[in-house]
């Protein structure tokens, strides 16, 4: 798999104790909606036993600009630093990775059970089904402890006037 040395464009809190990180996308580079990287963090200025390198699935879609991860902060050294980074810090990542994508049958629906976190796959392949005007059924269904535990929710939520045909369940 390809190997890139990106640069941190900007951070942002899309729920109670998690952040999207957002990186400069290479030239060329190629995903499908759903993979994931690995990233490994550049002579950080602290490390732990569970080392400097973590897989994400990409959030973003294809067609967007930039390259997002989301994740919950945990307590340990690479999320304090990955927190901690400015815009411009470069990052190794590689990939993408994965098989996770949307199928090909428009007759066939989707349907997306995930809870937390595990919503940023699903969030790139649905805003690719919505930049390229899919049309299976979509059913998503996202569950979270609390409604401010539940990253992109807005973002979810406006997908109803998007999608022809989707449905966003949250319990």
């Amino acid at each position: 798999m390809a190997t890139y040395e990106i640069p941190l464009a900007r951070h942002i809190e899309v729920a109670d104790r998690t952040m999207a990180f957002f990186f400069e996308k290479p030239d060329g580079f190629k995903f499908k909606a759903g993979q994931f990287m690995r990233f490994s963090l550049i002579d950080p200025p602290e490390t732990d036993a569970e080392g400097d390198s973590r897989t994400f699935s990409i959030a973003s879609a294809p067609q967007e600009d930039d390259l997002m991860i989301a994740t919950r902060l945990r307590d340990t050294a690479f999320k304090r630093v990955l927190k901690a980074m400015a815009p411009g810090t470069r990052v190794v990542a590689k990939g993408p990775y994965g098989s996770l994508t949307l199928h090909e049958d428009a007759a066939r629906p989707a349907v997306f059970l995930t809870g937390g976190i595990g919503i940023t796959p699903f969030r790139s392949i649905l805003m690719e089904a919505v930049q390229d005007q899919l049309s299976p059924e979509f059913f998503l269904y996202y569950a979270n402890p609390r409604p401010e535990d539940a990253a992109f929710l807005e973002e979810f939520s406006g997908l109803r006037g998007k999608l022809q045909r989707f449905t966003f369940i949250q319990p």
